[in-house]
């Protein structure tokens, strides 16, 4: 049988990081999934569903270190079924997901370390702006012309940056 899930929604809540007696990471977690339709009077309708999800290894780790409520994921996985006994003796059941791979889809950076990358009520922290020289006021400074070499027919060489990045910083 084939049992494969794929997902695109916000985080309903933090993830809550736990290890098993066998030091396996496991997150749990929600995700809100929405969908938008045309009802049968042709306006336009909106169903929201929440799934409860769960992570575990590296993956538990590594979502518990990026992300926050309301962050973006896509989530792919597998379709769980769990019953259990309440303490009134009544016998309750659920889906969820077990995630197997996930893919951050919130930009870089927006929800890094301890920072809250907002959505679903979270406050919203001002985000420092960077100096800029110029504007629609201020006088037009002259930009410096790259040398030409060759004529119109010689390659340019495009300038790239360089990157300085640690392993640290890698979420794989």
């Amino acid at each position: 049988m084939y049992n494969k899930v794929i997902l695109v929604g916000n985080l309903t809540r933090d993830l809550e990081l736990r290890y098993t007696p066998g030091g396996t990471a496991v997150g749990s977690t929600g995700l809100a999934v929405n969908r938008k339709f045309k009802g049968a009077d042709g306006n336009l309708k909106e169903e929201v569903t929440f799934v409860d999800i769960t992570f575990f290894g590296r993956t538990a780790e590594i979502a518990n270190q990026y992300l926050r409520k309301g962050s973006k994921i896509l989530a792919e996985g597998r379709l769980k079924f769990d019953s259990w006994t309440d303490q009134n003796g009544g016998k309750r059941s659920k889906h969820s997901i077990v995630v197997e791979n996930m893919t951050m889809l919130d930009p870089k950076g927006s929800s890094n370390g301890n920072q809250q990358s907002g959505g679903y009520g979270a406050p919203q922290q001002p985000q420092p702006q960077p100096q800029q020289s110029g504007g629609y006021g201020a006088p037009q400074q002259p930009q410096p012309q790259p040398q030409q070499s060759g004529g119109y027919g010689a390659p340019q060489q495009p300038e790239i940056p360089e990157i300085d990045i640690d392993d640290d910083e890698i979420p794989f």
